[in-house]
């Protein structure tokens, strides 16, 4: 695969790098092409927060543990940055400016010029402002230089062993509130509360949005599956409830990422991308 050949260039070239990570699919095969690439002139970095599910971190800290890969894990609370749990149309914008400021300045501690984040091809697509951050700091990222997209990059993990290969898409649960919508520490735990108690049931795409006393559940095809048990609605609902959603709705258009940009008009993206200087590579 001509993009694989690419991205090991590309890697070979930076020579040491430090890999924002957060266990997930992308940046899971990006932190081990730079392992494989580069051996011990790797750092792994990754950030610790309320909307960051402890799960994730977990997996995050094993991966490296298991790859013999150097972990540094730091704290970025969102919810400390001014604005933020207001939950604004640029929130991914500040967000990424915090993470990457203290990732650089990781990077800076172990003399490492190159700061790596995961996005691919696929990224420039929709509405995300957070790569705003990643120009403005300078932060490279490989998989969309190197032109993968989230299928080849499932296929070559795949053909690499790890474990990634077939792991549900995430974002971090400040996503999960429409725009506008306060963000607080006790709802970021319902919203947690209510992924974790779907995934131990056996759902493995899912997303809980938030809508006040409603849980708006997103699910992928095996998940309407399931809820047609009778028996397994019950078990959400009493879950729900208890975690304390009134209402639980399933959305019948299913999951897909960045459901509540489905809200925003054309203007209202555009102003955010001008503000933020925001443009697709």
């Amino acid at each position: 695969m001509k993009s694989k050949k690419k991205l090991d260039e590309i890697l070979k070239k930076l020579g040491s790098v430090v890999v924002a990570f957060s266990g997930g699919v992308d940046s899971t095969f990006l932190l081990y092409s730079a392992k494989k690439t580069l051996g011990s002139r790797v750092v792994a970095v990754t950030a610790r927060s309320l909307s960051f599910p402890k799960r994730e971190l977990d997996e995050a800290r094993a991966f490296c543990g298991q790859n013999d890969i150097e972990h540094v894990i730091i704290d970025s609370e969102e919810l400390d940055i001014d604005g933020f749990s207001h939950n604004p149309i640029n929130r991914c914008y500040l967000c990424k400016t915090e993470l990457f400021t203290k990732i650089r300045e990781v990077a800076e501690q172990k003399n490492i010029p190159n700061v790596l984040e995961g996005s691919n091809a696929d990224d420039t697509g929709d509405f995300r402002p957070g790569l705003a951050a990643v120009s403005e700091q300078g932060i490279l990222s490989p998989l969309r230089q190197a032109g993968l997209n989230k299928a080849e990059i499932r296929l070559l993990s795949k053909e690499s062993g790890l474990p990634t290969w077939d792991k549900q898409s995430f974002a971090c649960l400040s996503s999960r509130f429409p725009y506008g919508e306060s963000i607080t520490p006790e709802r970021l735990r319902m919203v947690d509360r209510a992924e974790q108690f779907l995934i131990y049931l056996g759902f493995r795409q899912v997303r809980v949005r938030y809508h006040g006393d409603l849980a708006r559940i997103e699910t992928d095809e095996s998940g309407f599956a399931k809820m047609l048990d009778e028996t397994i609605r019950g078990s959400i609902y009493g879950a729900f409830s208890e975690i304390g959603f009134t209402y639980v709705a399933l959305d019948i258009w299913g999951y897909r990422t960045g459901s509540m940009n489905e809200t925003l008009s054309k203007d209202e993206k555009e102003t955010v991308r001008k503000k933020d200087k925001y443009q697709t590579e």
